[in-house]
Order: C-alpha cells, then structure tokens, then sequence
C-alpha cells in the first residue's frame, strides 16, 4: 500500500536523532515538496517536479499548502490515571504550599487513592480519550509511566492499562515502570523497604514476560527517593532489561542528573536545577535531557535552562508531562509554543526536540521521529504553512491529518 503527500507548502526535514546543541536550529526545508510511503516506511521526499511514478494501490492525500513534520513524540508523559486535582490546583493559586495541601488531603496521595479504586477497565476507559484528544494534536507516538498506584498490584494494574491501550488505538505507547514516584503512606519512614517490594524478582520478572514496560524511571528528590535508593531501584530494574530513565534535578540540585549518566540512563527529566557538572555528565554519557516546561507554567516555577544546555551541545527533548497534579496539559503543540516563550527555544528547536530527540529519549531514534528513507511514515499535517506559524498561533489546534506507519489515522473535519 502506497501514500503520496502532495501540494506540501514545506516539508521540515528533520534528521535522525540524537540532533545535538546549535545544530537543532539548522534543519533543511523543502517548499513544494511531495512525499512518497510505501508499506508504512518513507520511500521518498523531495521538490514536487521530481516526483516518481507510483504504481499499485495509493493514497493521495493533498497537504493544502500545509507544513507536513514527522509525527510529534510525547516522551515523559503520566496519561493513565484516575480523579482529578482542581481543588488543590485552586489552592495553589490562593498560596497554599504543598505541605499544606497535603495536611489538608490533596498531593498526590489523592491520585494514589483513585487508582487503587478502580479497575483496570476504568483506568483504560478514563485514559482512552485522553488519548485520542492527543492523536489530534498530532501525537504518533508516546510514552507512558505508572506511579500512582504505589503498591505491586496497582502499578502492574497501571502497566496492563497501557498495554490495553496499545492495541486499541493508533498513537504507538510505551511502558515505564515507575513504582519509585513517591513513598507511599504505609511505607513512610521506610523508603529503603518501598524499594525492596518493587524490585523483587518476581515482579520484575511479570514486568519482563508480559513486556509491560521497556524502561524504570525513578523520582530521585528530597522527601521522595535519595541517590542509593535510586540507584539501587535502577539497577535492580536492569537486571531485568529496563533501561534506567530518572525524574532528575527538578526541585533541588542533588546529583541525580549525574546519577543517570553514570548508570547510562535513555534520559535525564526536568534538569530545572541542573548544574555545569550534571550538563557535563549528561553529555559524556550521551543521555537525553527531556524539558518539562509546562510543568513549569502550570506550578508557576522556575523553568529549566534550554539555552544552557543547547549551547553546552546537548540533544534537548520536549514532552508534555501530563499528569493530574502538576500538569494538566495534554497537547504537545501547546507545550511546543511554551518551549518557545518560556525556554526560549526556536519553533525549528522545539520541533526537533519534540520529534527526533523525543525519539532518541525513548531508544526509537533509529525508525522514529525523522523525515528519511525506511524511516517509519509517521506524519502531520499542518494547517498553517511553517511551524513558525503553528508555534506562534498558541493553543490553536493547527493538526489537520495524522498519518501512522503510512495510514491515515486522523483526519480533522472542518
């Protein structure tokens, strides 16, 4: 089965990842471009007069003038859960800290105890709109963390969730396990016994066999997991193929991001107190530095250094972070407009971050998130002519047609 793309006003020509430091910004453009799949992979792309001849059964579908960008990567997101937090999200605006929020039955325990609650079938029926919303925004591919169960049983539940998920709609999910968010209450005071329970064999040997999940991502921070209990959380989740990810420097400089690059980690998140030791780190290692700055925006905090860690030659990755507590936002362009006022970040920079170096972030950068040859056909259509305009046209949905592996998956009706 054949697709061809025509009448694209500019196809973004983005390169296989890692895409590192200034040259993030430096990415070719065609203008009058077409593009040719076949079975599901780019077969070729290039001005629109040297086309070839398809034969066989094709799909034409006719970019308008549109910008046509490798499908968007979310690549650290939480989109199963349960509950909402708008009560605390109030109280944050009236100044309430976190402790109080906690003392008063907000905080994430909150989201703990609505996924106990439910069912398997509840967390997929409650994340599969949540979902699609991010198919529409043009999401082809995305990551997805457990961590609001905090028991064995409720982070497996939160996995089968994603897997269920997988089969039944087109964005290509991937698993992490991330039992290490937070010390659950019947644990408190004994977080090096909560890291015990989650690394027993057994689990993670379900983990394996059921192929719930491809990486162990741990929340290393002051009141959550130190530097040992990270390490020995992650290393005992290698043993069994999880390749380590870390919820590093947010809050507090500690060393987490150096942590991840010693233990050789995919990726480093949220970097918003990394030092020039951490960068340094990150960058011998070759791990991903994934920004957060919708986080940012919805705690009103301080953002994470994107300039900093460009100019230090750094492959920077964007995601979402969508998650019930500090960060309800669900579309990746939006976050892409953010990476461009709040980071300060280029549209080019925050389309590479959000496309080849997202795919770099979740071990996909050889088949995912670049316009090449035998790369995947994951594609979107824009709207808008450039992704100047799409950036610049904050919070307007500019995603007309979403293509997976070739298929037009979806296709909005104007």
């Amino acid at each position: 089965m054949n697709l061809v793309i025509r009448n694209i006003g500019q196809l973004l020509v983005v390169p296989p990842g890692p895409v590192s430091g200034e040259t993030m910004r430096t990415v070719p453009r065609i203008e009058g471009a077409s593009l040719v799949a076949r079975d599901g992979r780019i077969a070729w792309f290039g001005p629109a007069d040297d086309a070839p001849t398809i034969d066989g059964e094709t799909t034409v579908l006719d970019a308008r003038g549109g910008c046509v960008l490798p499908g968007l990567i979310d690549c650290h997101t939480h989109a199963v859960f349960a509950g909402t937090r708008e009560r605390e999200w109030v109280w944050k605006i009236e100044g309430k800290s976190y402790l109080e929020i906690l003392e008063a039955g907000g905080g994430i325990h909150t989201t703990v105890a609505a996924v106990r609650a439910a069912t398997l079938d509840e967390l997929v029926a409650a994340a599969r709109p949540r979902l699609s919303r991010m198919l529409a925004n043009g999401v082809t591919t995305a990551e997805i963390k457990s961590g609001y169960g905090l028991t064995v049983d409720d982070e497996l539940k939160m996995l089968r969730a994603v897997r269920r998920l997988s089969v039944e709609q087109p964005i290509e999910l991937v698993g992490t396990w991330l039992a290490a968010h937070a010390i659950p209450a019947e644990y408190r005071g004994r977080p090096g016994d909560y890291v015990d329970a989650i690394t027993q064999d057994g689990v993670l040997e379900t983990i394996r066999r059921e192929r719930l999940a491809e990486f162990a991502d741990v929340f290393c921070e002051r009141g959550a997991f130190d530097l040992p209990q990270a390490e020995r959380y992650l290393a005992a989740c290698a043993r069994f193929g999880l390749r380590a990810k870390v919820h590093a420097d947010q809050l507090t400089r500690m060393g987490a991001s150096a942590l991840a690059a010693r233990l050789g980690a995919v990726s480093a998140d949220h970097l918003e107190c990394i030092d020039d030791a951490g960068i340094d780190a990150l960058k011998s290692a070759g791990t991903v530095p994934v920004l957060l700055p919708g986080c940012s925006l919805f705690l009103n905090s301080r953002p994470a250094d994107a300039r900093r860690l460009i100019r230090a030659g750094l492959p920077v990755a964007v995601a979402t972070d969508v998650n019930p507590g500090s960060c309800l936002i669900e579309s990746l362009p939006l976050v892409m407009s953010l990476a461009c006022t709040l980071l300060r970040m280029t549209p080019v920079e925050a389309a590479v971050a959000c496309t080849a170096n997202a795919a770099a972030a979740i071990d996909r950068a050889d088949r995912l998130g670049a316009m090449a040859e035998g790369f995947a056909a994951d594609l979107i259509v824009l709207d808008v002519p450039c992704i100047e305009r799409m950036c610049y046209e904050v919070g307007r949905p500019c995603v007309r047609v979403i293509v997976k592996a070739g298929q037009v998956v979806h296709e909005r009706v104007d």
